[in-house]
């Protein structure tokens, strides 16, 4: 193991960032796609729905399937579909099509996260976990602050088709990198400790610190996509802010959270759930903010910055609590992976369904009522010293399965 974080943890960021900007870019090809395809704005919506489910459903079945094939081959399998799907939606000269290319880009893009997460883990000292996790999780934040927009100029200038042969070049760049660069991880323990099986690796799944992290992670998640989701028609609609200085503001939110992301990743090991803790408690307060502050520019934009550094941030220390928790097996990463989507689902549709009737401020206060029940998951691990620091008490705390 090592105590700097390696090449590979960079090339594994860059296949997310790949990912990332596949899934948010419908979000920014809506009306080429809708004419492009001959259908309307909500069918379209409903795309990025479908990348979501296909994510949290197929994405751990994919893995599983995967188990027993070394983790770079389960890389490089899960890219050539991921591209498949990719090279699909470029072509697709109807709705149908773009719907299976949107399963299949959703299925490998969740197996990737959950197989390059368990590396992550693998290839550090236990100790730096959470700083590998930070750095594969910057793609994610890259994806967002430079992949959508990327996507959405390209398909602009040039059609909907060309943003997704533009995701497909990246992916290709990705796959040749894994190819030079990632090496399978040695298990030091190779001859001591069999592969785990997957019945193993499922009972990993009912351990009760386990649920309560994975609880934890879709409540986080939650929040802060209750409000991200609806950033633009509150800043615009409520704040106030014409539509040109909208897109000023979501590039320094992105940047946000890339700072948030840095500050995590090395906080992540040692202080595991202080850093959840804490993040979760300042992400209710800037989230309570937002809500009460909208009408008032200046307050909203720094309490949408406060949500940027502690919300989807937090993504290291979940990783690291999941693993300890749990395993680091690339099922169970996996597994967290579409609970975190589902937080995504659950935070927008949520609070979709709240604005007829409560407006635009309704999915903020929800935000902070997840992030609220969130904490209240995340307190059962002050518990578990292992769990805090990762300092383990061998006659107390139970040890991780194989891996």
């Amino acid at each position: 193991m090592t105590r700097t974080v390696p090449l590979v943890v960079y090339v594994l960021a860059a296949g997310i960032f790949a990912m990332v900007t596949s899934e948010f870019a419908v979000a920014g090809l809506m009306p080429q796609l809708a004419e492009g395809l001959g259908t309307g704005i909500e069918r379209i919506g409903y795309l990025v729905t479908i990348f979501a489910v296909a994510m949290a459903v197929g994405g751990p079945i994919l893995t599983m399937a995967l188990l027993r094939v070394p983790p770079k081959t389960a890389l490089l399998v899960v890219i050539a579909v991921f591209l498949a799907g990719n090279v699909l939606a470029a072509l697709a000269a109807s709705y149908p099509v773009m719907v299976v290319a949107r399963v299949v880009s959703g299925v490998a893009s969740q197996a990737f996260f959950g197989i390059a997460v368990s590396m992550c883990a693998r290839v550090v000292d236990e100790r730096m976990r959470g700083r590998a996790v930070g750095v594969a999780m910057s793609g994610l934040m890259l994806g967002t602050l430079l992949g959508l927009p990327l996507a959405t100029f390209v398909g602009g200038r040039l059609g909907w088709q060309a943003a997704f042969w533009t995701i497909s070049a990246l992916t290709v760049i990705a796959a040749i990198l894994t190819v030079a660069y990632v090496r399978d991880p040695a298990r030091p323990d190779a001859a001591a400790a069999p592969p785990a099986s997957l019945r193993d690796e499922l009972a990993v799944l009912r351990r009760p610190q386990f649920l309560l992290a994975i609880v934890s992670s879709t409540l986080i998640i939650g929040a802060t996509f209750s409000a991200f989701s609806f950033f633009t028609p509150v800043l615009t609609r409520v704040t106030g802010f014409g539509e040109g200085t909208v897109p000023l503001l979501l590039l320094a939110y992105g940047a946000a959270t890339l700072i948030g992301n840095a500050v995590v990743g090395r906080l992540a090991d040692r202080r595991t759930v202080a850093t959840l803790l804490t993040g979760t408690a300042l992400n209710a307060v800037s989230l309570a903010g937002l809500a009460l502050f909208t009408d008032v520019p200046a307050a909203a934009v720094a309490f949408m910055l406060g949500i940027g550094l502690t919300g989807v941030t937090m993504n290291p220390a979940m990783a690291v609590r999941v693993q300890r928790a749990g395993s680091t097996a690339p099922l169970v990463n996996s597994v967290h992976a579409s609970f975190i989507t589902l937080g995504v689902v659950l935070g927008s549709a949520i609070g979709s369904a709240l604005i007829p009737g409560y407006g635009l401020r309704a999915p903020i206060v929800l935000g902070v009522v997840l992030a609220v029940l969130a904490i209240l998951t995340i307190l059962p691990a002050l518990a578990s010293r292992y769990l805090r620091t990762g300092d383990r008490d061998e006659a107390a705390e139970p040890a991780l399965s194989p891996v």
